[in-house]
């Protein structure tokens, strides 16, 4: 007698190889049988013309305060996501003193964009050090299995105080202390360490993320810790990710391969296509696929599909920083609503432009050939010829006026899709080369950040329906390279030897999906964060169940009270031969 029998599916189990029909059995939160089971489960699902794949392993995303209150780890949660991975772009909470909490806050509200009031709100601090952190987190009830990295931002701050903050340099003895902090982290199950190098991530203070100037002895050195350890990885977003410096990239690619191949620690580093050098993406590969060859472990990580920044007045516009929108910022949507319905107020807004002298302002000065009516269902790969620029130059109007007219559709809350990265070219060719490169990881979903602007947790879904299912414009993937690249391709990357894979002695991850019924939904604007903050979420349909170490986490649409999630301890999972 087995716990549950999952019977009659189509099971895609991970590795790439051609999909089955088959039984799934689990015992004890693990698979035991894959095949004809023969045995009867004291729960038998009917799995009868559905897949039957691995949960999906996200490995990029932001939960760093919202696991403290959130058992579900939404909008993940909704989309098949079985385990995440945080503490990337050298942002987290730990460890922390406590009069540095207020600046830790503002950190990673400036940087990832989750609203400060919430995390004010909702966090509710029980550590001090990293191994701390480890033991509040695992004290908490959760749906779905998460593990953390130890962030450069917070140990600079911890180890230097304010020096750090400010990204001074560090003394011989600080970088030491420093790395002792890591290893510290690493020996109580962080799966690795995040830093940040890039301009745009910057806290609401303005100040760069503390480790953004980091010199080479001092990544070597946090390099050297995760080597030592045994187990782990340094993730970086490196400088020029996102087309602000275009002679970075090949620059950081040379201290990433040297200090991998001198310590043996594996590097993973987010690239994709920006539009100041739409080529550089392709010398990245070329560079890594080098160093590979001469023994560096170096891993681009890569989007599902475009960086995607939705606009809508209920969230951000092109308009947001604009003098007269000003006031509006401190009002309810509802109080708002009725002013930006005002012709007079519209058309004294739209003689004016952004008064800030950013990289923001610079980078949204002029977006509208590439700015597109979302959808519903979404459209993330949408036709040149759709942009609001091509059709308002069709109706003969300013695209500011007809943009503001369209974010007024859907009772004012219509969005418009603007795809930041990975669109140069007009569709989704780049996305799908970076994809397919052999030595690329799919991740940067950013689930739990950027929460009024960016919804791209929904990407695990997004890589079934449109890589395997429904591209008209290009070349597609297998369904079965899909389901492998986001479970057992993500879970190997980061050590995760348990799980991603469907066969005996592998966890009990498993998502039941309609296949055919498989969507994702049109984000919405919601105000369920703590204090009622605002956040974008957006769930999808077709997922039949989600089981989490052989528990049903998730009922069709619904989530079940199950919380069979665990957090995850790096150096200490059973490692398992596929």
């Amino acid at each position: 007698m087995h716990d549950t029998v999952i019977r009659g599916g189509t099971v895609i189990d991970g590795s790439g190889c051609e999909r089955v029909t088959a039984d799934v059995a689990v015992d004890g939160g693990l698979v035991t049988e894959v095949g004809q089971v023969d045995g009867r489960g004291r729960e038998e699902i009917d799995a009868d013309g559905l897949l039957v794949t691995p949960g999906f392993v996200d490995v990029h995303t932001h939960y760093d305060g919202q696991v403290t209150w959130d058992p579900l780890l939404e909008p993940s949660f909704w989309h098949g996501v079985t385990t995440v991975v945080m503490g990337n772009c050298g942002v987290g909470f730990a460890p922390v003193k406590p009069a540095n909490r207020d600046w830790l806050v503002g950190l990673m509200e400036g940087v990832e964009d989750i609203p400060g009031t919430a995390l004010f709100e909702g966090i509710r601090w029980q550590w001090e050090s990293f191994p701390e952190y480890l033991d509040a987190l695992e004290s908490m009830p959760h749906a779905i299995d998460y593990g953390v990295q130890i962030a450069h931002g917070p140990v600079r701050a911890y180890v230097m105080g304010q020096r750090g903050a400010k990204n001074e340099e560090p003394t011989a003895e600080e970088i030491d202390a420093m790395a002792a902090v890591v290893r510290d982290a690493l020996d109580a199950g962080a799966l690795g360490f995040s830093t940040s190098r890039t301009i745009i991530h910057v806290a609401v203070d303005g100040e760069p993320v503390p480790g953004t100037f980091a010199a080479r002895e001092e990544l070597s050195a946090m390099a050297r810790a995760i080597a030592e350890s045994g187990h782990g990885i340094l993730e970086v977003a490196p400088a020029g990710v996102a087309g602000e410096d275009d002679l970075a990239p090949a620059k950081e690619m040379a201290w990433m391969r040297e200090i991998s191949a001198e310590t043996g620690c594996p590097v993973t580093f987010l690239m994709g296509q920006h539009n100041s050098d739409p080529e550089a993406w392709r010398e990245m590969l070329r560079l890594a696929d080098e160093a590979r060859a001469e023994g560096a472990r170096v891993y681009p990580q890569v989007a599902g599909r475009a960086t995607n920044l939705l606009f809508g007045f209920e969230g951000v516009s092109p308009f947001s920083r604009y003098p007269s929108f000003g006031p509006l910022m401190n009002m309810s949507f509802e109080e708002r609503l009725p002013i930006l319905r005002d012709p007079e107020f519209k058309a004294r807004l739209l003689t004016e432009t952004d008064p800030n002298d950013d990289i923001f302002a610079a980078i949204i000065a002029d977006p509208w050939d590439r700015v597109f009516v979302l959808g519903d269902p979404p459209d993330y790969e949408p036709e040149p010829s759709r942009s609001v620029a091509k059709l308002a130059q069709a109706q003969g109007r300013d695209p500011r006026d007809l943009g503001y007219d369209l974010m007024l559709e859907d009772g004012g809350r219509a969005m418009l899709l603007w795809p930041l990265l990975g669109y140069h070219d007009g569709d989704l060719e780049p996305v799908r080369a970076m994809l397919s490169h052999p030595g690329a990881v799919v991740g940067a979903s950013d689930g739990g950040a950027h929460c009024r602007v960016i919804c791209d947790a929904s990407v695990p879904t997004f890589m079934l329906t449109h890589w395997a299912r429904d591209r008209e414009r290009g070349q597609t993937f297998d369904l079965e390279w899909v389901v492998a690249k986001q479970t057992r391709g993500t879970a190997q990357l980061y050590g995760l030897g348990d799980r991603g894979l469907l066969a005996p002695g592998y966890k009990a991850d498993v998502n039941l999906i309609d296949f055919d019924r498989l969507e994702a939904g049109t984000p919405r604007i919601q105000y369920d964060l703590p204090a009622g903050a605002p956040r974008l979420m957006q769930k999808a349909s077709g997922y039949v169940r989600t089981i989490v170490s052989g528990q049903t986490v998730r009922m069709g649409d619904e989530a079940t009270d199950a919380r069979p999630g665990r957090l995850i301890r790096g150096g200490r999972l059973r490692q398992l031969a596929a």
